[in-house]
């Protein structure tokens, strides 16, 4: 281990695949056909929620309580990889016939083992880039996408009488 990282040989698609990082994510989705693969970096995993307050009569006593949780649009970004053609066909797809999906992202070890996961309900692309192709400069391209939710905890909401 150089620099406190391990060093990962995955077999993946016919390719193997050598990740000089310690931690990656991976979208694994409902539908396998378009399973996002292996990510650098997530952000936007984070969650709010409302504060109600309510007075009752002319009272100066207030009550507050939690209200609905707020989910915050999350980014992935990785170096553009094989990956990153199947992420364009999804796209695709989504433009030909909008399909919200669930889907799982996964924080993995350097030898790919989950350590931890995130159920996504009910997600879609809202945004997709690319940085900027330059020959002239010896940098990664790097792609970005955006995806909205409609949560990751289970919080559905039941009412019993």
């Amino acid at each position: 281990m150089a620099g406190g990282l391990s060093t990962a040989a995955r077999f993946m698609g016919g390719f193997l695949e050598i990740t000089g990082v310690s931690h990656r994510y991976l979208v694994v989705i409902d539908d396998e056909k378009y399973n996002l693969g292996s990510w650098s970096r997530v952000s936007g995993l984070s969650v709010n929620w409302k504060v109600c307050e309510y007075r009752v009569g002319e009272s100066n006593e207030v009550f507050s309580y939690v209200g609905d949780p707020s989910y915050s649009r999350i980014k992935l970004s990785r170096a553009v990889c094989f990956d990153s053609q199947v992420v364009q066909e999804w796209l695709c797809q989504q433009v030909e016939e909008y399909r919200p999906l669930s889907g799982t992202i996964q924080l993995v070890d350097g030898l790919g083992l989950k350590i931890v996961g995130w159920d996504l309900k009910h997600f879609f692309p809202v945004g997709w880039s690319i940085s900027e192709l330059d020959p002239s400069r010896s940098t990664v391209a790097v792609e970005t996408l955006e995806l909205a939710h409609t949560g990751f905890l289970h919080d559905d909401m039941k009412f019993s009488l």
